[in-house]
């Protein structure tokens, strides 16, 4: 589990990092990476490295710094109390909403031509038959109580991203190393909780939350720039309580965890369940579900009794509420035996075709694998240096043809101090045989630009 319920160390297994939602970012590090430079406040100054990342994508993808438009999004944040009912933006942004000119911008064409695809309103696809199956669940269990959206802007103010759901000023997660900025006070959603508090002002009182979410991350079979995941609140009023005979933390968390184990059966059948104390900042008492699945525990997704804060501020006092987050490439992967989260963005019908709507007894069944093609790469490292760093500009050159980023030796001078790690690129296409000539031309160009922008030192 991974995501903003997951960015303090845990060992989970690596199947499940990459993103339960809000929960999931606080929760544990995606493959954690040297960090470009944390950030101590919401107020950034654009740092060296950027000014060298920036020239990257210059070269990388040129028209991406023709327009100096900023977004047309209004992030002015209603008062602390709850307001009327408002039309919340929807639909895929427009280009240069989304790469700018401003130096704290570190987005590629390579993530903005994955805004709008929208697996998750794909009917047959299984990120949205995942979706589907949770929303019959909470269907059938509370009829007519939850609302649904699966639309909303994917472009949200770093208020919304972080500090309406109370993520520490100094957190990992605000860095632009995890994060991609539009600009110093906008991001691309990290977790669709950056829609929780907006939800909670405009009336909604139970709902579910799902868009596509986007982190800058390592390269490997379980791990993806763009993913999706969905949020889910119930809120509670004082006659629920009184009515429960219970006081309005224990009516939350027992609703809380009745519906979780309840989901988790829904979809994986009779499976054990176990609840996990956690801490997240935005939920206490907080819990992680993990579930015993095909002979091993598996963390499912983040979850708690919503801090009062959040609520007293967006919704109004006297209430009380739960959160969920969790991912569904996560969910499927485990469901349906996909064993790469690339296959999600195929168009190959040997994929596709094994699926469809409604179904959750489908199984991958594994076609012919193109061979892979193997470079590695031996470079010092330099203080604008990080794994991330490394992946993302690895991704904007090789695109999905890029399987796997590895750092298979580390070496420490004794007498220089200086360190030297070797990183093994795998390049695969799942729809082709790929040839030496285009192999060692994106090797030779990933080279060059990482000793570029990185300021690394080649070996």
């Amino acid at each position: 589990v991974e995501g903003l319920w997951g960015i303090l160390p845990c060992t989970f297994p690596s199947l499940l990092r990459n993103g339960l939602s809000l929960f999931t970012m606080s929760l544990c590090p995606l493959k954690t990476a040297p960090m470009a430079g944390r950030v101590a406040s919401a107020t950034r100054q654009p740092s060296p490295l950027f000014t060298d990342i920036s020239g990257f994508y210059k070269r990388v993808c040129p028209l991406a710094f023709k327009s100096t438009s900023r977004p047309s999004r209004s992030f002015a944040v209603a008062p602390a109390c709850v307001a009327a009912p408002v039309e919340l933006k929807t639909g895929k942004p427009r280009r240069e909403e989304v790469i700018t000119g401003s130096p704290d911008n570190n987005i590629t064409d390579y993530i903005y031509e994955k805004m709008g695809v929208d697996l998750h309103r794909q009917p047959n696809h299984p990120i949205a038959t995942i979706k589907q199956a949770i929303y019959d669940y909470f269907d059938a269990r509370n009829p007519g109580m939850f609302e649904k959206f699966d639309d909303r802007f994917p472009i949200v103010s770093t208020r919304a991203n972080f500090d309406e759901v109370l993520v520490p000023a100094d957190h990992i997660s605000r860095s632009p190393n995890d994060t991609y900025y539009v600009d110093t006070n906008t991001v691309l959603r990290c977790h669709t909780s950056a829609h929780q508090a907006e939800t909670l002002r405009a009336g909604h009182a139970a709902f579910l939350v799902t868009g596509d979410v986007y982190r800058r991350d390592s390269i490997d079979a379980t791990h993806y720039p763009v993913f999706h995941q969905m949020e889910g609140v119930r809120v509670f009023s004082e006659a629920d309580w009184t009515a429960a005979g219970l006081s309005p933390t224990q009516l939350a968390e027992r609703d809380l965890k009745d519906a979780l184990e309840g989901l988790a059966k829904h979809l994986f059948g009779d499976v054990e369940c176990r609840w996990i104390d956690a801490y997240f900042p935005f939920t206490d008492p907080s819990f992680e579900l993990e579930i015993f699945f095909k002979g091993k525990w598996l963390e499912v997704l983040g979850c708690g009794v919503m801090e009062q804060r959040i609520l007293d501020d967006n919704f109004k006092p006297g209430h009380k509420a739960w959160a969920f987050g969790l991912g569904l490439e996560r969910l499927a992967m485990v469901l349906f035996d996909v064993p790469d989260i690339r296959l999600f963005w195929s168009n190959d019908d040997r994929f596709l075709k094994q699926f469809r709507a409604g179904d959750l007894t489908a199984r991958f069944k594994p076609y012919s694998k193109y061979p892979a093609c193997y470079k590695d790469m031996a470079f010092w490292v330099s203080p604008e240096f990080s794994e991330n760093n490394l992946c993302e500009l690895v991704r904007s050159i090789g695109g999905d043809l890029v399987e796997e980023v590895t750092c298979i030796d580390t070496f420490t001078n004794k007498k220089t101090g200086r360190t030297s790690n070797c990183y093994r690129i795998v390049y695969r296409s799942m729809e082709r045989s790929l040839t030496d000539d285009e192999i060692n031309a994106l090797q030779d160009q990933v080279r060059k630009e990482v000793a570029d922008v990185l300021k690394v030192e080649l070996r």
